[in-house]
């Protein structure tokens, strides 16, 4: 298998890290969108990261769909989101506000970097920033409630994690992170997890 995209983008990212730890051997190919455009789109016409050529040659999209798969290729014991209520719940609650936060952020990214600042829609933007603070509100509240495993992320708290690390290296200037102190300890912590440094932020 190959998974394709930069670890610069936190889906690419989550999924670099899961397979890690889903102990799934995969090559990593960091073609980017933007710079390999052509390249990519000879193995994905949609030009849609992160990619994951399968086996069989096969290509699947959305980090979401991804781990699903990967996940039906490991023993239950090792999979990163419970198989059994109300611990899926939970951890489905979790992976959803990160999921909802690398969104946000990665949008407001892209308004403030791809688009000329006159250009700008500013009551948009100024609702993806809203909606960015309630993701990382949400997470915050979340890791208060449910502690972390460090030495063995699950789904959840490794999303929040690498959408932390986005958000704080991107779009800093969007969300105060010395109000979420719970994040910002969870993140460092995270980020010297061998997985983690395995899959460096680029």
């Amino acid at each position: 298998m190959q998974l394709i995209g930069m670890l610069d983008s936190p889906y690419v990212r989550r999924v670099a890290i899961s397979l890690r730890l889903l102990g799934v051997p995969c090559e990593h190919r960091p073609l980017s969108v933007f710079r390999h455009m052509r390249e990519f789109r000879q193995i994905n016409p949609v030009i849609k990261v992160p990619t994951l050529v399968c086996d069989d040659g096969e290509t699947l999209m959305d980090s979401s769909l991804i781990l699903d798969y990967l996940e039906r290729l490991t023993p239950p014991e090792r999979r990163l989101t419970p198989e059994s209520l109300p611990q899926r719940q939970r951890c489905l609650h979790g992976t959803g506000l990160a999921l909802a936060a690398m969104e946000k952020a990665v949008q407001a990214f892209y308004e403030c970097q791809l688009r000329p600042a006159d250009a700008r829609h500013a009551p948009w933007l100024e609702r993806v920033a809203e909606q960015l603070l309630a993701a990382c509100a949400g997470m915050e509240a979340y890791l208060q409630t449910t502690p972390p495993d460090a030495a063995r992320p699950d789904q959840a708290s490794l999303s929040i994690a690498v959408a932390w690390r986005f958000i704080v290296e991107r779009v800093p200037e969007h969300v105060a992170a010395s109000s979420f102190p719970a994040l910002a300890n969870w993140s460092a912590a995270a980020e010297g997890h061998p997985d983690f440094l395995a899959c460096p932020f680029e």
